[in-house]
């Protein structure tokens, strides 16, 4: 997630300690595949300042420590969780097969235990009167007799066994695949509602509805509706939430705009007096913070609605835009942006996305070093992805403190007093256009300070 931050070919041939650590480590292993892809390969990139690695996750030098012998799992334990694997519709399959099974195994031993039974009531008499012959010759014609009886039983039942188990093997493997269509189709309305659910959004939550009427007055019926009624809550919520932007963006831009105004005018006044007009451009700090404040509140709201605009973006137009338009801000900061932009082409909101990495870089020059900061810049692809990245040098970040920069109003070092710096919404707007765009978003703990912020978007 957090590729491209390790150093470019052209850096020394013999890397650093960091560097061999972080190539010791599994994750530094696993980012390799995230370093932007380059036009060429004959020809090769070589920009002039490669930005350091991030550092990887903690890794043992030795083997690992002894643990415990796992317990082995009984059969009982396997199955289990074997069938929580399956899809619904393989057990519906194999619940079908089984009762089939079971059914045919039963109707086949009640066959069986009727066949020997039938056999021996209908076995007739001896056919010739055995009254003249010498008694113990005819004790044994009838011993005979009945040893036949019986034999005729074992090989009726064994001839019928074999062949009823044959039948029931291939009418077993046909009850399968019936009932695997059977499941299909009781699924369907399942399958309707998964695909509307995908399907929808904030734009068509007003005029789309699952809507489903074929089938019976059922607990699937019941589902549908429960859902239409459902969306219904979520469209009035939607549009609740719009109108309020909408208002917001009104009733709260209007009177700093007039108290912009009225102070920028009372300074303007060569009558006023210089502690006056030391209040005044006081006043006029924080009323420009509070600006900023509620257009970072109103794009923050915008920023997780549908995506209203999808046009064709390079991302790296994007970069070099932001750079250029943060170069004078870089100056004064004594920050320098080095940029490696590739072709990155995406689908999304233009605004949105130059929002984007305009808030990453802001971030950067505003955390960094005090004296001779760096950023560095990158866009490309990676496995067919865009992806741009930007690191940075800077204070240390704890990677357990890194996951809620990204929250509203959260600073590093849980800092909610130096507003000088930020609003604490950067971080919060770049996730929230991100996820508008569903793409990711990661960042990771820089080796010697900052952090390295990685940006993957869907192709355009």
């Amino acid at each position: 997630g957090a590729g491209g931050a390790r150093p470019a070919a052209s850096g020394p041939a013999d890397p650093g300690p960091g560097q061999k650590t972080a190539a010791r480590t599994g994750g530094a292993a696993g980012r390799r595949s995230d370093q932007p892809t380059v036009e060429s390969a004959r020809h090769p990139f070589r920009p002039k300042s490669a930005p350091p690695p991030p550092s990887g996750p903690p890794a043992w030098d030795g083997p690992p420590p002894f643990a415990p012998h796992p317990v082995a799992e009984d059969l009982l334990a396997r199955l289990r969780r074997l069938t929580d694997r399956m899809s619904i519709r393989v057990r519906l399959t194999l619940t079908y097969g089984a009762l089939f099974f079971a059914a045919g195994a039963l109707l086949l031993f009640v066959i069986y235990s009727f066949v020997g039974k039938a056999i021996w009531d209908s076995w007739p008499a001896f056919p010739f009167s055995l009254d003249d012959l010498d008694p113990s010759v005819a004790a044994s014609i009838q011993d005979r007799w009945a040893n036949f009886r019986a034999d005729t039983i074992v090989a009726a039942r064994h001839h019928l066994l074999v062949r009823s188990l044959l039948a029931l093997g291939g009418v077993g493997i046909l009850a399968l695949v019936v009932g695997y269509f059977v499941a299909d189709r009781a699924l369907r309305p399942i399958q309707k509602m998964t695909a509307t659910a995908r399907r929808l959004s904030e734009t068509s939550l007003a005029h789309e509805r699952i809507d489903l009427q074929s089938g019976p007055d059922d607990e699937i019926k019941e589902l549908a509706d429960t859902f239409d009624a459902m969306l219904t809550r979520l469209n009035r919520a939607f549009d609740a939430q719009r109108r309020f932007v909408d208002n917001a963006s009104h009733e709260l831009r209007t009177p700093l705009a007039i108290n912009r105004t009225v102070l920028e005018v009372a300074l303007g006044d060569s009558r006023a007096s210089e502690d006056l007009k030391v209040l005044g451009r006081t006043l006029l700090g924080t009323n420009a913070r509070n600006e900023h404040l509620i257009e970072g509140l109103l794009l923050l709201a915008r920023s997780e609605r549908e995506l209203a605009t999808r046009k064709p973006v390079d991302l790296r137009d994007v970069g070099q835009t932001v750079v250029e338009q943060h170069a004078s801000f870089a100056g004064e900061t004594g920050v320098s942006v080095h940029s490696d932009l590739r072709p990155a082409p995406t689908m999304g909101d233009p605004v949105l996305l130059e929002r984007l990495v305009a808030n990453l870089v802001e971030n950067a020059i505003k955390h960094n070093v005090p004296e001779n900061g760096e950023v560095w810049l990158r866009t490309g692809m990676v496995d067919g992805t865009p992806v741009v990245q930007v690191a940075n040098t800077g204070p240390h970040v704890p990677a357990y403190e890194v996951d809620d920069l990204f929250e509203p109003f959260r600073r590093l070092h849980s800092d909610r007093v130096e507003s000088a710096r930020g609003a604490g919404l950067g971080l919060s707007i770049v996730r929230a256009v991100v996820r508008a765009h569903q793409g990711t978003v990661k960042a990771i703990p820089r080796e010697g300070g900052g952090l390295v912020m990685t940006v993957r978007l869907p192709a355009g």
